[in-house]
This record gives structure tokens, C-alpha cells and sequence, in this order.
């Protein structure tokens, strides 16, 4: 099986064989692009052309045979095309793109906040895909009037493979305010108040054959002309499927360029700090959080300190104790999606003396984290939920420090599984089950746990409430610096020449 994922900070492919082995596995890294403050954006051509340079290496030898292709992607995203699927602009990435502010205040105003929430089962927030058309409506009327049809990564594979428009489920219920949660379909008075002439995707559940691959396709990717293709989902979900959280008690630690947390809940269950969603598969039901920055800090850093490397600064942060040393940081360096919903936040690094060093800071930037996943974690359970397992994904995961940090601050056990490549991994399980029944248990077992310590608790209890006060200290002072930053032009980078790692056998 072929399994591809478009992410924020790359697109990576896998090609797994029916046992879970992962047999190949490539990488290509690519940048957003921030034509302005508040917006983030990407070519929605580059998907594809990225998706065809890995599909050719990892078919390249002789040795193996495509026998299906599963997709998944960072979302909501909204890739706007005409009528014959050509992009009108690039993509607006899902909820670190802030820009439609004014739209969902406009949105609540008109629809409700209370309604929206209880139809649609998230409130309006910088994720929500609603805002964003409104954006595009109201800031690029002539573009808007051309567009026909609405894609993320996942479904812009899809439709580039077979031919089929199509939307999975659960972006759908990421559509807020276009769908409801309940009746499980398009919420058509709402989604023609916002784009009437736009023509939504059917829907189909993730791993539900959407088409295959096409003539046309076959000869661009190197995959044999009529291999299935699953419809596919956003990362996060498909990094909870690869680690097999989809239990009513699950919750999946999703650790990459954000933090995503993901988890299983009896019924439908709604708080206007969380987004609630259906699940990847068939009648289950999520509460989801996401943070806008995670480890976009710690790569952040590393290119400030322009340091010897990760494993480095690794060893700095580890030598630099609990506590950072005194430091305390808000990881706000992008606003904040969930718990918060404060696309204004800002980071903040309190404490500062002329002792600390680039240790203090790195270790800093990982217990920033772990405080917004405990934030995260009281706020779920807070609404409903019942956290019994916490599952971690990702590439922070690769050595102990990171996520023995996050469960010393949350006092909860993490597992972590054989593979934790993520969403391409997920995407080629949910490929294989299209004629194979296959276990994610199998494919993927538990390797290891990481207990918290208990002897730390008080200590970062302390620094948790900290953390609260910290905030609300500063937030003042933080929004009147974004009005600022708001005013000021965006530097220019150049684009940096694509790289890509190489074939792993």
C-alpha cells in the first residue's frame, strides 16, 4: 500500500506492506508561505506535484507492486478551483491562518453563536472553514465569483488520482458552520448563505473506496492504471487511525509542526473551547483540540540559535532541569487555537536573566508545550470527556525527553507505538482494509510507556498555574503588540530551493 500525507513543513510517503511493514519511506520538505500577518498559505499544485515525486522513487525499483493508495492532509484547508478544477489563488491553511477574524464575528452575529455550536458542534474559530470563504468573498470578489469547487489536500489528491470530487466526513464536519453534525450532511441553508454558487463535495466516510487511478494519473505517478484509492481525511485523524485510538477513552498526542490531540467520546459532546466532530470511522465521535505552534517553536529556535542540531540541543534542554531554570514560556508564537481561541495571543518568554542559555529556552519551549496539552487535556474532560489512554504519534516522539516532559507536567502515561511515522502510515492501513481485514494492533503495537514522575507533580503544578496568570498578565499587553505587527509590512524571504530526504530502505 502507498500512503501519502501533505503536511504543514512536508509531504511524506510510505509504502507498508499487508504485515505493517514499512518497506520504503520518503520525505519532501516544503515552507508555508506568509504574504501578510495572520496569513498562511500554500500552493494547492504543489500537493500533487509532490505526491507524483513520491510515488515515483518509492515505485521506482522493481521489487514492489502498488496494490492500493490511501491519502490524508493538514485541514480545513480551502483550496478554491473553477468548474474544471483549476486554482483560483493559493490554499488558506486551516486554523494558524487567522485572517477571517471580522467574518466570524459577522457569521456569529447573523447565525448565532449558541445555534452554530449546537448544529455544528464547534464554534466559530480561525479553524472553522466558513469564515474563510467569507474571507475570499468579501476581500476577492472577482476570484469568489469563478469558484465552483472546494478542496483540501487530502481531496485534491483524490480528485487528481481518480478523477471524483469528493470530501470525507469528518473535513466536512471541520466545515463549520456548512455542516451538521447530527443529520451527518451539508447544512444547505447555511452553505448557500455563505456560497451558493459553490458546489460542495458528496461525502463519503475515510477509508471508503473514492475511485482509481486513471489513465491520465497512472502515467504521472508511476501506480498501475485501476489501483483503488480510499477518500482519505485530515492528518491528525489518520495519525489517530495508525496508532489505532479510536476507543471511546482514546486520546491521540498528534506531536509535528503543531500539537493535535484527538479524542474518542461515547456521544456527541460540544464546548465552545474544543471542536467537536465526527470521527474517521463510521459512528464514533471526537472532541479535537490543536495548537497553533508546537514543534514550529523548538525548529524555530534551532534556526535562532543556528545550533550544532537537534540531538544537541536535546542534551542542553535536558541538563537544564525541570523548570527550565526559572523560565516560563506561552507557546503563542502564532496565535492559539483550542482552549483559548485567541488568534491575538503572542509568545512570551518570562524569567529572563543574562544566565540562561539556549538549553533553558529549548526546555522551556517543551514544557510550554506540555502546559497548553494539560490545558487542553481539563478543558475535554471539563466538557464531557474521559481521558483513560493517551496514545503519542509524531516526530517528537523520536527520543524520551519531549514526551516525558508532556507526562510529567499532565501526570498521564503516554504510549508510544512501533511506528510513529504518522498519517502516511494511517492512510496505507486504511488502504489495506479495502479488500484485506487487517488490525491496526497487529501492524502496530505499543513499544513503550512513558509514566510521569510523580515526584515532579508539585513542582509543575506550581508552574501550570503560572501559566494561567502569565497569560492573563500579559494579554493585555499582547493583543495592543499584534495591532502593531498588523501594521507592519511582512519581511520578504526568498523561497527556499526544495529538498527531500532520501529513500529509507
Amino acid at each position: 500500500m502507498l500512503g501519502v500525507d501533505i503536511g504543514t513543513s512536508s509531504s511524506k510517503g510510505v509504502l507498508v506492506d499487508l504485515d505493517g511493514r514499512v518497506v520504503r519511506s520518503r520525505t519532501l520538505t516544503h515552507r508555508v508561505d506568509r504574504p501578510r500577518p495572520d496569513w498562511v498559505e500554500m500552493d494547492g499544485r504543489l500537493w500533487w506535484q509532490e505526491f507524483v515525486d513520491l510515488a515515483r522513487d518509492l515505485l521506482a525499483p522493481d521489487d514492489v507492486r502498488a496494490v492500493a493508495v490511501g491519502v490524508s492532509g493538514m485541514g480545513p484547508c480551502v483550496l478554491l478551483t473553477d468548474a474544471d478544477g483549476n486554482p483560483l489563488r493559493p490554499a488558506i491553511l486551516y486554523g494558524v491562518d487567522t485572517r477571517a477574524t471580522p467574518q466570524i464575528d459577522r457569521l456569529n452575529d447573523l447565525l448565532g453563536p449558541d445555534e452554530i455550536l449546537r448544529r455544528c458542534g464547534s464554534a466559530l474559530s480561525s479553524q472553522a472553514v466558513g469564515p474563510k470563504l467569507a474571507w475570499v468573498a468579501d476581500a476577492e470578489p472577482e476570484v469568489f465569483a469563478r469558484a465552483r469547487r472546494l478542496f483540501m489536500p487530502s481531496s485534491w489528491l483524490v480528485y487528481q488520482l481518480t478523477g471524483q470530487y469528493l470530501l470525507d466526513h469528518h473535513s466536512a464536519s471541520q466545515c463549520t458552520p456548512l455542516y451538521d453534525t447530527d443529520s451527518q450532511q451539508w447544512h444547505r441553508p447555511w452553505a448557500d448563505l455563505i456560497a451558493a454558487e459553490l458546489s460542495l463535495p458528496p461525502l463519503r466516510w475515510p477509508g471508503d473506496t473514492a475511485g482509481t487511478v486513471t489513465a491520465e494519473a497512472a502515467a504521472a505517478t508511476g501506480l498501475p492504471r485501476g489501483v483503488p484509492v480510499i477518500t482519505g481525511t485530515i492528518d491528525a485523524w489518520s495519525e489517530a487511525i495508525s496508532v489505532g485510538a479510536q476507543d471511546v477513552g482514546d486520546l491521540m498526542l498528534m506531536y509535528g509542526t503543531t500539537m493535535f490531540l484527538v479524542h474518542t467520546v461515547p456521544h456527541r459532546l460540544t464546548s465552545p473551547a474544543l471542536w467537536g466532530t465526527v470521527g474517521a470511522l463510521p459512528g464514533t465521535r471526537n472532541l479535537a483540540g490543536g495548537m497553533a505552534t508546537s514543534g514550529a517553536i523548538t525548529g524555530w529556535l534551532h534556526d535562532l540559535f543556528e545550533a550544532p542540531g537537534y540531538p544537541e540541543l536535546l542534551d542542553r534542554a535536558e541538563r537544564s532541569g525541570p523548570g527550565a531554570r526559572g523560565l516560563l514560556m506561552l507557546p503563542y508564537f502564532a496565535g492559539e487555537r483550542t482552549p483559548i481561541l485567541d488568534p491575538h495571543a503572542r509568545g512570551v518568554i518570562a524569567g529572563l536573566t543574562l544566565s540562561h542559555d539556549s538549553g533553558d529556552l529549548y526546555r522551556a519551549a517543551l514544557e510550554a508545550t506540555g502546559l497548553a496539552v494539560r490545558h487542553n487535556i481539563e478543558t475535554m474532560e471539563a466538557a464531557g470527556g474521559d481521558v483513560r489512554r493517551v496514545v503519542a504519534v509524531g516526530g517528537g516522539t523520536q527520543g524520551a525527553l519531549w514526551t516525558q516532559i508532556v507526562s510529567d507536567i499532565t501526570g498521564r502515561a503516554q504510549q508510544i507505538p512501533t511506528q510513529t511515522i504518522g498519517a502516511s502510515y494511517g492512510a496505507a492501513f486504511l488502504a489495506a482494509g479495502i479488500e484485506h481485514a487487517v488490525s491496526i494492533d497487529a501492524w502496530n503495537p505499543i513499544m513503550e510507556t512513558r509514566n510521569p514522575r510523580v515526584e515532579l507533580a508539585a513542582d509543575y503544578d506550581e508552574l501550570y498555574q503560572l501559566y494561567h496568570e502569565l497569560y492573563a498578565g500579559s494579554l493585555s499587553v499582547a493583543h495592543a503588540l499584534d495591532a502593531r505587527q498588523r501594521r507592519v509590512p511582512a519581511p520578504h524571504h526568498p523561497a527556499p530551493e526544495e529538498s527531500a530526504e532520501g529513500v529509507t530502505l
